[in-house]
């Protein structure tokens, strides 16, 4: 029997949510403007979205960088990435680049001047996936991240609740303890702050450009 990789896991997981998954992300829509916030976006830049979905983002980084920036996206689940073509396509959107591609692999054209990682759980566990990602992205760039994280330890059982709300989602669900802490090892003035009483987190570092 053929073994079934993560990324193929989480492809599958999705396909069975992109129809629903802008409803069901509502919910989280003020914890991605915050987070968002957290890149200090300007004029001009060139921002990543990593792991963009159904481009729920894009319009939020579009006000960020302007019309003289650019956005820079991926998303390796084909029905997530459909939602989020026919949505470029609908707003007419000219700045946006996206392709249909996972992490672990993907080209960018161009270097990042800020990255967000917004619930993006299974990619921020993979070392290979963000060192792709960074390798990809200027030395002192702004990093901004969201997610689910667990409860403090000593909640004992109430960590099952985390753990079970992450595990639809992600082919990779452990690591819920410190989420971040891959990427933050490629950060400086890495900081994060519990949300949503202690199950999920935002947090945000300056990269200090050390994959290459």
């Amino acid at each position: 029997m053929a073994t079934v990789t993560r990324n193929q896991l989480s492809i599958a997981r999705y396909r069975s949510k992109a129809a629903g998954y802008d409803a069901s992300a509502e919910r989280t829509m003020p914890l991605r403007r915050r987070t968002i916030a957290l890149l200090q976006l300007q004029t001009g830049q060139t921002v990543l979205d990593v792991g963009a979905g159904t481009g729920l983002s894009y319009a939020l980084l579009r006000d960020g960088v302007g019309p003289e920036g650019r956005v820079l996206a991926f998303e390796q689940s084909p029905d997530m990435f459909a939602l989020a073509q026919a949505r470029v396509q609908r707003e007419g959107w000219t700045n946006i680049w996206h392709t249909n591609e996972p992490a672990e692999t993907v080209q960018l054209p161009a270097l990042a001047d800020a990255v967000l990682f917004n619930y993006t759980h299974d990619i921020c566990r993979s070392p290979q996936a963000v060192r792709n990602i960074l390798r990809q992205v200027r030395s002192g760039a702004r990093v901004a991240m969201a997610g689910m994280k667990l409860f403090p330890w000593w909640t004992g059982p109430l960590n099952l609740l985390p753990w079970l709300k992450n595990w639809p989602y992600n082919a990779n669900p452990g690591g819920l303890r410190q989420p971040w802490r891959c990427v933050a090892s490629h950060c400086d003035d890495f900081r994060w702050q519990g949300t949503q009483w202690g199950m999920g987190y935002i947090a945000s570092g300056i990269y200090r450009g050390d994959v290459r």
